[in-house]
């Protein structure tokens, strides 16, 4: 199993994409480790709110997934440089100030993988 750095992992997440939604929020993500494979979403949790993968939506090369359908057997591609955009929906969770975001995915390789970063609302 591969150990990706934290410092690494935290930089996926693009600083400032922070936006709210009529019931949620998206942010927005860009691969820069390396070719990659998404084989699930565990859940994303924004402050004291937490979205299953039944909330969850990801969008890159103009495809939309639900978390719930990503799996080994049905991963999301997301090679180097590669975008995406992170929808969580069904819940307010956004306030004033700086959020946290904590983000769960797999991946074959590393398995789980947690992404952790602070953002204010763009």
């Amino acid at each position: 199993m591969a150990i990706v750095p934290e410092f690494l992992i935290k930089r996926i997440y693009q600083k400032g994409s922070l936006k709210k939604l009529e019931n949620g929020a998206s942010v927005n993500l860009k691969n820069i480790l390396g070719p990659g494979l998404i084989s699930g979403f565990n859940y994303v949790k924004i402050n004291d709110v937490t979205f299953e993968p039944k909330d969850v939506k990801f969008i890159t090369n103009n495809t939309e997934y639900i978390g719930t359908e990503v799996s080994e057997d049905n991963p999301v591609v997301f090679r180097l440089g590669q975008t995406g955009t992170l929808i969580m929906t069904g819940q307010d969770c956004l306030q004033e100030g700086i959020n946290k975001i904590i983000i769960e995915a797999l991946n074959p390789e590393a398995g789980i993988v947690q992404l952790k970063a602070e953002d204010t609302l763009s």
